[in-house]
């Protein structure tokens, strides 16, 4: 999965030879998963036509402040489209747009839209080679670099007039990966190891029954994607769950009882940074397991428990480097339960949800939380849908790491 996927990509084209390239650049961002829409310089619709990109990109394509042809004349809010946009990338960006950014020209659509947009920038300059090294494109250069625009540099090749030097543009594929390790570069997460338990576990009474719960894993799947989509490399220990993931940074590891995923845990432990333990994991098992599928009778049926191993304990005694975060679920005294788990943990954060709370808990597809520091300082947080609550799991461990 790339760091592209989901993402929205403004594209904005002006009128170099090299604009025939657009075609292939937006076919590979929607291939990779990200929503793209194109603004094109009047001019540069002598070098591809916008049919051809608003087909490949499923998008309008727009060019100038409204839609002459639309009896409508729709107007094309410049400060929206610059809004809705996660990246913006001029490509290809000649000698004159390039210059007209860098002091502030305003005169087309894309140049009022790159003014608006909040956005990173990437630009890929393309023009002959006695342009690309003047001092007046040097300079351009330079401001744009200086005001946060990253360049995605020209490269040597032959050239529309013939020549054979530096000012190609950057090939599609080039740019799309440049634009992807520079935006895994800037992750939070980059470089980080995060381990994530998840869902119940199933503690065996015969071949067929078992002692377990109804945890569905939703929590702790959406908690490692959005670790994941900020750029750790994770482990997901799952119990079993019918969630399903599919992240190039996410490991599933999948178990069923507590003395799997005890041993799993411990195993991954030491490499990682982050550990966070959402998994609702039995506190007894049976203590003698049978053979062989026990028949029914009139007599009831006596089961000896023994208690699992604390899993999150363990952890905690071991503690070197990692920021090891526990889950409550409680439903009385809540908050006093927790804070007395994170101590007794050496936890140094506890998310708590309690069943008491409406749409919160097992099996829903949103969740209330508390999340309370090792100081004890608590953070409230709404009732969200638990991918929204697992960026705020998330964002919060970041904001106390860096703090």
């Amino acid at each position: 999965m790339s760091v592209l996927s989901g993402k929205k990509i403004l594209l904005g084209i002006t009128a170099g030879i090299a604009a025939y390239k657009t075609a292939t650049l937006v076919r590979l961002f929607i291939k990779l998963g990200a929503e793209v829409k194109v603004i094109m310089t009047p001019a540069s619709k002598d070098f591809i036509t916008p049919l051809t990109l608003s087909t490949l990109s499923k998008n309008p394509v727009h060019s100038t402040f409204y839609d002459k042809e639309d009896e409508n004349e729709m107007w094309n809010n410049h400060v929206d489209l610059g809004l809705w946009a996660d990246y913006m990338l001029i490509a290809p960006a000649t000698a004159n747009t390039m210059s007209k950014m860098a002091n502030g020209t305003c005169d087309n659509l894309l140049l009022a839209t790159y003014l608006s947009s909040k956005c990173p920038v990437y630009f890929a300059p393309a023009m002959d080679l006695d342009m690309y090294i003047h001092p007046s494109t040097k300079e351009s250069l330079k401001k744009l670099q200086s005001f946060g625009n990253v360049m995605i540099p020209a490269t040597s090749g032959e050239l529309a007039s013939g020549l054979v030097g530096e000012g190609r543009m950057a090939e599609p594929q080039d740019i799309v990966s440049f634009i992807e390790n520079d935006v895994l570069s800037k992750l939070p997460l980059k470089g980080k190891k995060v381990l994530i338990t998840a869902g119940p576990t199933y503690e065996a009474i015969d071949p067929v029954r078992f002692i377990g719960n109804h945890s569905s894993g939703k929590m702790g799947f959406a908690i490692a994607k959005a670790a994941a989509n900020l750029g750790a490399e994770v482990f997901l220990i799952s119990g079993p769950s019918h969630q399903q993931i599919q992240h190039s940074f996410v490991k599933r590891i999948d178990v069923v009882s507590a003395e799997e995923m005890y041993e799993a845990a411990h195993q991954h432990y030491k490499e990682v940074d982050i550990a966070i333990l959402s998994a609702a994991v039995a506190d007894y098992t049976p203590k003698n397991v049978a053979t062989q599928k026990i028949k029914k009778k009139d007599a009831a049926l006596e089961i000896q428990l023994s208690p699992t191993k604390d899993i999150l304990a363990s952890l905690g005694k071991i503690k070197e480097h990692q920021y090891l975060v526990g889950f409550a679920l409680e439903t009385n005294n809540e908050l006093e339960n927790a804070k007395s788990k994170l101590k007794r943990k050496n936890l140094d954060a506890i998310v708590l949800n309690s069943l008491q709370d409406k749409g919160a808990g097992f099996a829903t597809d949103t969740n209330k939380i508390i999340i309370i520091d090792t100081n004890l300082n608590e953070k409230t947080f709404e009732l969200k849908s638990k991918i929204e609550v697992a960026k705020d799991i998330i964002n919060e461990i970041i904001n106390q790491i860096n703090a």
